[in-house]
């Protein structure tokens, strides 16, 4: 996919276009201008280096809905190994826009499962845009079970705007599916990791987010609401998505400052979705990591330690 630079980025893409011409002009005239390509090298990089060291909380959403980034099933095609995908909830239907099954991770058997969004409309059509209905919530509960059953410890990947709120999805009970994920998923017993790779909105990211470690790539987002909501509830209008972006502190290092997730994985300078292999080994490193940290501990502990690490979420120190 040509990757189809983001408004902050432009000026990195100008000077990228005068140094293809440099270098053009140079080939075509037989002319050295090694120095002239050297110092525009070097104020490209400079130029790369200021404008992603000190991206605005609403640039970093724009990465993390860039169409260009790993998805679900890049990570668990490239991360994991051995993948054997598992269809269906058994109640009503199989949710395309929610694949998991099992799988290996650093020589550990385990089950994943995580959202998965479309790069072009007609795969967007059949995952649904990255919204699960009820049926990928269920389809997920059916494998943490499996996981629990066989104990082998239980991943998830987070890439959506939100849960689908269609008719059908309300009719079939999504905040009931959810909801049952929820607690589900606090009393789980076997090792947990979830993953924010892209966008974690609202509920919908919530429903396969409770876990022993909660991880977040750098240039991903995870939020009550998604700032053009947001901006529309506050401001009655989406032209202010950057203030809500900035104000709901959905950042990565905004929210292990606040305790709600427990480490940040880094990505390539300018995002995941412009080295697709060092992205995807950042992860499946980090990932392995704490699941071999997490094996370790008993899993009565285990329980207590989730539990209290969720109940922390929201404290007040002050008086």
């Amino acid at each position: 996919m040509k990757l189809q630079p983001l408004e902050f980025e432009k000026p990195i893409v100008e000077l990228e276009e005068k140094l293809a011409d440099l270098k053009r002009h140079s080939r075509a005239n037989d002319i050295n201008f090694d120095s002239e390509v050297q110092r525009m090298e070097g104020k490209i990089e400079e130029t790369k280096r200021q404008i992603y060291e000190n991206l605005t909380p609403w640039e970093r959403v724009q990465i993390a809905r860039h169409p260009a980034r790993p998805y679900t099933l890049d990570y668990l095609q490239l991360s994991f190994s051995d993948f054997v995908e598992l269809h269906g909830d058994r109640l009503f239907a199989d949710d395309r826009a929610m694949p998991g099954g099992m799988a290996m991770l650093g020589g550990v058997k385990c089950v994943a499962i995580g959202h998965q969004k479309g790069r072009e409309l007609k795969e967007n059509i059949k995952r649904n845009f990255g919204c699960a209905n009820p049926e990928g919530y269920r389809k997920a509960l059916r494998l943490m079970r499996l996981a629990e059953k066989f104990g082998m410890p239980f991943v998830s990947l987070i890439d959506t705007p939100g849960a689908y709120p269609g008719i059908g999805s309300e009719e079939r009970h999504i905040s009931e599916a959810i909801a049952v994920n929820l607690r589900e998923m606090m009393v789980l017993r076997v090792p947990t990791v979830a993953v924010v790779i892209g966008e974690g909105g609202s509920g919908g990211a919530l429903g396969i987010g409770v876990a022993d470690r909660v991880l977040m790539l750098e240039n991903a987002y995870y939020s009550v609401i998604s700032p053009e909501g947001c901006a529309a509830i506050l401001w009655k209008h989406r032209k202010h998505a950057p203030e809500a972006a900035k104000a709901l502190k959905l950042t990565a290092s905004d929210l292990l400052s606040l305790g709600v997730i427990d480490e940040v994985v880094s990505e390539p300078q300018g995002g995941a979705h412009q080295n697709h292999s060092a992205a995807i080994e950042n992860l499946k490193q980090a990932v392995a990591r704490n699941l071999r940290e997490l094996a370790k501990v008993p899993v009565e502990q285990l329980l207590t330690e989730r539990y209290e690490k969720f109940r922390r979420i929201g404290e007040f120190g002050g008086g």
